[in-house]
């Protein structure tokens, strides 16, 4: 019976809160019934005493668990109104509505006794602020807590248990389906699908790397199989990496049925929220593992190699060799190892050449810089190296290149099979988009348009593959004959010349090297002037072998003395950034044969120990400033003020060809610049008329005294005027009066 004695006039005063919630989506869809029930509690807050607009109804969290790790926005609006005393009486189907964990329960619960808020389910009535009600209410949350560990361990456990016989179906990678016993696994009846599935298996088996499978893919422009769930069809889309590593490191391929190969864990974030995260297992924790459970497309000695291949082509951790295979002309890149401390030698270029290198970076701090363990040119250790590795293989020489020569028809022979089955589904699709145009009613044209467009889709598809299909095998390589393999014969002898031709790649190297070699332990002896190396060959053989370290061969480099010799006479004059445009004009390199800059200037003045260049303080004579400060004070433009320094008209000085030109401003020169001409001074095409000679001849005699000029900066006719004898201007007047020719 409800006591209904603990319901009070205040709390009828606040609201009545309704809390509708279902665990998950798939519950809200198929448990109508219990949503229902939990509606009709608005009815029951009417018959305690509340009136209609004070009911409100929170189903945000509808399809939400309540374990407290799903973030529950109606939950969050409860609590904030709790807190605020809004609430009166929260109504609910059962308390397990509320919160499925202590932790989130105790909190409402504190709260409710705080705000004197009260708590009803389909049993009773419940004060928090009583002691027995708070009691009833504690070992509810209890019973509620482990009734979800109860449920959640009996379907674990039955998953589990059906896990270990491998008959529990799960979802199936592509390729792969499931058979009409109890935990029968087959092979796609779809030879498409699985001769492309086939097809990376073996391309990684002659490759050795993920990602040159999956470029391999993209440069046939070949289609792969992709099925997101069991209730999608198959869609042929183009490859990416990430679906060729997952087919490759996939054990269902191999025939084993695995299960648990995750754990979901708890974790509290930077905030102090509590979040779930999935961890991927280490093999040896997988909770059901059984291999040759089904057929598979490879062994699973085979798979346990390609993941030992693909682990070795990461960058491999420290004090370990490996690392997949990169351009370079490193030959024992990912091979070599320091002979001192175990650590994996690291590759590095030089020079304009760029010549590898070797260095082990484990090194110590010296005067506060980095020293290598040891470092060492790598042209002679790969020569040795490969001398070494050549000598081995010449007994397999023959049969190498034999199979080099037929590798190519392989390659090709399975592009060709995955383009014919590529014609064949095509086919399929186009008859099967024509049955369905055919059995449509002719008069229905909504549909028989849509279904006639397909239909031409998928003809012209067939056009495209079987034209692609057609150029490829006419493409294909034909077979080796009689003339070829005597050809491959002689070759096969000599490995070295095949070693040596421009069409092998420094990749092609390294991948025959790594055949054969597993490590290259290399051990620097500068006294002796030799390279230790120890060649750990696959299969436990070593072999020793001694290289001298080649001479150095130093050229001193020193700038030359005319240089340096300009350099001193420039530095008195001009700061380092015009002294390095001076040199660049006139033609002058470094010692390297570089452009100078400003830095190799000051470093060139620093280890001669000249001084750098400092402005005078009192210019003797009048003020020596550059071209441009000169224009800008005699208010001219600075292409006139060079053009007068060429033809004379004013003085300047250079230190060296290349220096920019300097003017001294002094009396003299602003005196040959005035406001109006002197009586008796001619513009310059007067003056060549009246000394009857060029304008040249005119700056020459300007330029040795023998005539005196200035530049005039206003009236009409401005710029330079000419001082002519009296004798001559006489002359002229008379000569341009009689003739009656105005200038």
């Amino acid at each position: 019976m409800v006591d209904l004695s603990k319901i009070t006039p205040a709390h009828r005063q606040r609201l009545a809160i309704v809390y509708v919630r279902q665990s998950s989506p798939g519950q809200v869809q198929r448990n109508p019934e219990s949503t229902a029930r939990q509606y009709e509690f608005v009815t029951r807050a009417l018959e305690l005493g509340w009136q209609r607009h004070q009911v409100v109804v929170i189903d945000e969290d509808q399809g939400t668990s309540a374990n407290g790790i799903a973030v529950r926005s109606g939950f969050g609006h409860l609590t904030a109104e709790v807190a605020l005393g809004h609430v009166g009486i929260i109504l609910g189907l059962e308390l397990s509505r509320l919160a499925r964990n202590n932790a989130d329960w105790y909190r409402l619960l504190d709260l409710c006794g705080i705000t004197n808020a009260l708590l009803a389910d389909d049993d009773g009535l419940y004060h928090p602020g009583d002691f027995n009600d708070r009691l009833v209410l504690g070992l509810k949350s209890t019973m509620s807590e482990a009734e979800l560990h109860v449920l959640r361990s009996r379907l674990d456990g039955g998953i589990r248990h059906k896990a270990a016989r491998g008959e529990l179906r799960r979802g199936l990678p592509v390729g792969l389906v499931w058979g009409e016993q109890d935990g029968e696994v087959r092979l796609h009846p779809d030879e498409a699908i699985t001769g492309a599935i086939r097809t990376v298996f073996d391309r990684f088996g002659e490759f050795g790397s993920a990602r040159r499978v999956w470029l391999w893919f993209c440069s046939e422009k070949l289609d792969f199989p992709l099925q997101m769930s069991r209730l999608e069809g198959i869609r042929w889309v183009v490859p990416t990496y990430t679906a060729i590593h997952n087919v490759l490191t996939n054990p269902v391929y191999a025939g084993a049925y695995v299960y648990g190969k995750t754990r979901t864990e708890r974790f509290v974030d930077a905030s102090g929220r509590v979040g779930q995260r999935t961890r991927h297992l280490p093999r040896t924790e997988w909770a059901v593992l059984l291999p040759n459970h089904h057929p598979g497309f490879i062994t699973w000695e085979e798979y346990l190699t390609n993941l030992e291949r693909i682990n070795s082509n990461t960058r491999p951790r420290a004090h370990q060799p490996g690392g997949a295979i990169r351009e370079g002309a490193a030959l024992l890149q990912g091979l070599a190892t320091c002979g001192r401390c175990g650590r994996r030698l690291a590759v590095h270029y030089r020079g304009r050449h760029s010549s590898p290198g070797y260095h082990c970076p484990a090194g110590v701090l010296v005067n506060g810089r980095g020293t290598y363990c040891q470092s060492l040119a790598g042209r002679v250790v790969d020569e040795a190296v490969v001398a070494a590795f050549l000598a081995a293989c010449t007994p397999a020489g023959l049969q190498a290149a034999v199979a080099a020569a037929e590798s190519l028809a392989s390659n090709f022979d399975a592009s060709l099979a995955q383009w014919r089955l590529e014609v064949e589904r095509t086919r399929y699709e186009a008859s099967r988009a024509e049955r369905r145009y055919r059995a449509v009613d002719p008069e229905n044209r909504l549909v028989a348009r849509g279904l006639e467009r397909d239909w031409e889709q998928q003809l012209a598809a067939v056009a495209a593959a079987e034209r692609e299909l057609e150029q490829r095998e006419h493409r294909r390589p034909q077979g080796l004959t009689a003339a070829e393999r005597a050809v491959i014969q002689r070759l096969g002898k000599d490995l070295g010349r095949v070693w040596s031709a421009p069409t092998t790649t420094d990749r092609d190297r390294k991948e025959l090297l790594r055949t054969l070699l597993a490590e290259v332990l290399v051990n620097v002896d500068r006294p002796a002037a030799r390279v230790c190396l120890t060649l750990r060959w696959r299969g436990g053989a070593l072999t020793e072998l001694q290289v001298p370290l080649p001479r150095p061969n130093y050229r001193p480099l020193r700038t030359d003395e005319d240089t340096l010799a300009l350099l001193r006479r420039l530095a008195t004059h001009y700061p380092d950034g015009v002294i390095a445009g001076i040199l660049n004009r006139q033609g002058r390199r470094s010692a390297r044969g570089e452009r100078f800059t400003t830095t190799m200037i000051s470093s060139l003045r620093t280890y001669w120990d000249i001084p750098c260049f400092k402005p005078p303080t009192t210019p003797p004579n009048g003020e020596l400033v550059t071209v441009t400060e000169a224009a800008r004070r005699l208010q001219i433009a600075p292409s006139t003020l060079l053009r007068w320094l060429q033809d004379g008209f004013i003085g300047g000085e250079q230190i060296t060809p290349g220096a920019p030109w300097c003017i001294r401003l002094n009396d003299e020169l602003r005196a040959r610049f005035v406001d109006e001409a002197p009586p008796g001074w001619l513009p310059m095409q007067d003056a060549t008329k009246a000394l009857g000679v060029s304008r040249q001849t005119v700056m020459q005699r300007v330029k040795r005294g023998e005539l005196r000029a200035v530049h005039v900066y206003r009236g009409r006719r401005k710029g330079l005027r000419i001082e002519v004898p009296a004798t001559m201007n006489d002359l002229f007047s008379a000569l341009t009066g009689k003739m009656g020719v105005v200038c």
